[in-house]
């Protein structure tokens, strides 16, 4: 039987459509690769394609954090690890190298750096989010897919992978729980700035893979993922606080004068002095 390909079109409609237990909202974030999109068969994932490069793990020890971050209050926050992928080599290899536990655990360290990262320090500051459900599922095209609560990660990604599974593993986390945990305007902001963030912590927590966007690459400052966490990296450079305030600006809407209202101009001014400055690189 000829395999079918998946576009990142057909990925968000199919995943939205589907009737699973706790879908709380419509929008959908897709992981993609870091470099464009080609379709990859179940033996060989986007990442493999892409590089073979070790990654350098990252400076602070999820152990280390999670001390750190226990003085910090009880967590209130459930997390629920399924693998519907028993059986199959992605999912055989997730129970050997990463497990339900470690994966509890690092969702719980990963929660506690985004809420501090997007300066939500209170109840009210946060999405009223009681459970968090991850789930390893077989599925191509992605590696992974999160919706409201939920995160899918696609055990085919798993599979074939090629380096520290439980490092990029984490890294994947990093970002698909921003998208928990952040506001998107209620689905008005430019999924490419929603993606922006979800790398921008990626970014900040040291999670970064080699392929990760340089300062000053890219085309928009909306095309997304790492060339708008660079962007958000640079904004925050003008503005300590930035980030986490153009985050609460986005709770119930978006409009593109939050930049202006934060750094006194325009986006698309910023994005042109953000260029020029890393113009010789």
């Amino acid at each position: 039987m000829e395999e079918i390909k998946f576009s990142e079109f057909m990925i968000h409609l199919i995943f939205t459509i589907m009737e699973f237990k706790h879908v709380v909202s419509l929008f959908s974030f897709v992981r993609l690769p870091y470099k464009p999109f080609q379709a990859y068969s179940s033996g060989q994932t986007a990442k493999s394609i892409q590089t073979n490069k070790k990654e350098k793990p990252s400076h602070a020890s999820p152990s280390s954090s999670f001390i750190l971050l226990a003085l910090q209050g009880i967590h209130a926050v459930e997390y629920v690890v399924t693998n519907t992928a028993t059986g199959t080599p992605g999912g055989i290899r997730f129970d050997r190298e990463i497990g339900i536990e470690y994966t509890k655990k690092i969702m719980g360290i990963i929660n506690r750096f985004v809420w501090e990262l997007l300066d939500e320090r209170t109840a009210a500051d946060r999405k009223p989010v009681e459970v968090v459900n991850l789930y390893v599922v077989e599925f191509n095209g992605a590696e992974a897919i999160t919706w409201g609560d939920n995160i899918n990660v696609s055990s085919i990604y798993l599979q074939g992978y090629q380096g520290n599974l439980t490092w990029e593993f984490t890294s994947l986390l990093y970002h698909e729980v921003t998208h928990v945990f952040q506001w998107n305007g209620e689905g008005q902001a430019p999924v490419g700035l929603v993606e922006g963030f979800a790398d921008y912590s990626i970014l900040k927590a040291n999670y970064y893979p080699p392929a990760f966007a340089k300062p000053g690459q890219g085309d928009r400052w909306d095309q997304g993922y790492d060339f708008t966490a660079r962007f958000l990296e640079y904004c925050e450079g003008l503005r300590s606080g930035f980030v986490a305030e153009l985050n609460k600006k986005m709770r119930h809407a978006f409009n593109e004068s939050y930049f202006e209202d934060l750094l006194g101009k325009p986006v698309d001014q910023l994005w042109k002095e953000y260029k020029a400055k890393y113009s010789n690189n």
